[in-house]
């Protein structure tokens, strides 16, 4: 090989040389710092970890605490239980329309062995659930109330308690509820239906709301009677104009305007025989719309 064609390769300018040196000075910077500076990963970031270790441990147990609290089950009656309720205690669907089909006859569970029986629940099930069933007091002192009765019964100066009979329309929501099957929703039922027709005129009305079995009705007929109010007064049906009737709470718009075509037509009403005859009329309730007319 010829020298001189190599030594060609190796000429640099001043500028070059002095890029050269650098490179090689950078070079050897490097390769010190590799050897010299400790690159293991320290643990700078974990230095507290017991402290945060046992943080961890007290957010858990707040947690599980608030868990717990958020589930505690509350006493409460098994008759009123909704779906997403009886889900929550663990009832499949199939028990929850055995007790709803049931209630909906208007019957309660007096008991957890009744609630077993209707809804076929297992028995481990209700042994969990069965002690936050709360029931009536009446119920619980339900054999205390027998005996008592029958001890009373047996004195020689027995008299029969006579009872009281109140106005349903002047009935408070206390009174109502201390019937035997009425709660809180169906006296504040009653008293709304009350203010819709403005006064009961019989107590066949009490039919009319949703709810009222045949045997709290008869309750209730036992324990009130109709007292119509001293500033009642009838709707002169021949009378009244379109406005007056269609807030009649037993007549609609489209009937108080077939009423007030009819009257114009053929003359007034003689009684309730003749206004039945429209189309549309209640006739089921023709009766208890007649104490409230004036013909």
């Amino acid at each position: 090989m010829n020298w001189k064609n190599i030594k060609a390769y190796l000429k640099f300018t001043r500028l070059q040389r002095a890029g050269i040196l650098i490179l090689f000075l950078i070079i050897i910077m490097l390769q010190l710092i590799y050897f010299f500076v400790d690159f293991t990963q320290k643990e700078t970031f974990f230095s507290n970890k017991e402290q945060w270790l046992s943080l961890q441990n007290e957010i858990n147990e707040a947690k599980l605490i608030h868990k717990n609290e958020s589930h505690t089950v509350k006493s409460f009656n098994p008759n009123f239980i909704s779906d997403y309720k009886g889900y929550k205690l663990g009832l499949s669907v199939k028990e929850m329309d055995r007790l709803l089909e049931f209630r909906k006859e208007n019957k309660f569970v007096n008991s957890a062995e009744e609630f077993q029986e209707v809804t076929k629940v297992s028995d481990s099930l209700l042994a969990t659930i069965s002690p936050f069933f709360k029931f009536p007091d009446w119920i619980k002192n339900k054999s205390n109330f027998k005996s008592e009765k029958k001890e009373y019964a047996q004195k020689a100066d027995f008299k029969k308690e006579v009872i009281k009979v109140l106005d349903i329309n002047q009935a408070s929501p206390e009174d109502l509820i201390k019937i035997y099957g009425i709660g809180e929703a169906l006296s504040a039922r009653i008293i709304k239906q009350r203010e819709i027709v403005g006064y009961f005129v019989s107590m066949e009305q009490m039919n009319e709301i949703w709810g009222l079995s045949a045997d709290v009705v008869a309750e209730l007929n036992s324990h009130f009677k109709v007292v119509l109010p001293s500033d009642s007064k009838k709707i002169a049906i021949n009378d009244a104009s379109l406005k007056e009737l269609s807030q009649f709470s037993y007549f609609r718009y489209a009937l108080a305007k077939q009423i007030v075509t009819y009257r114009s037509m053929n003359g007034n009403f003689n009684n309730i025989e003749d206004l039945s005859k429209i189309k549309g009329f209640p006739v089921e309730k023709a009766k208890i719309i007649a104490l409230y007319l004036e013909f």
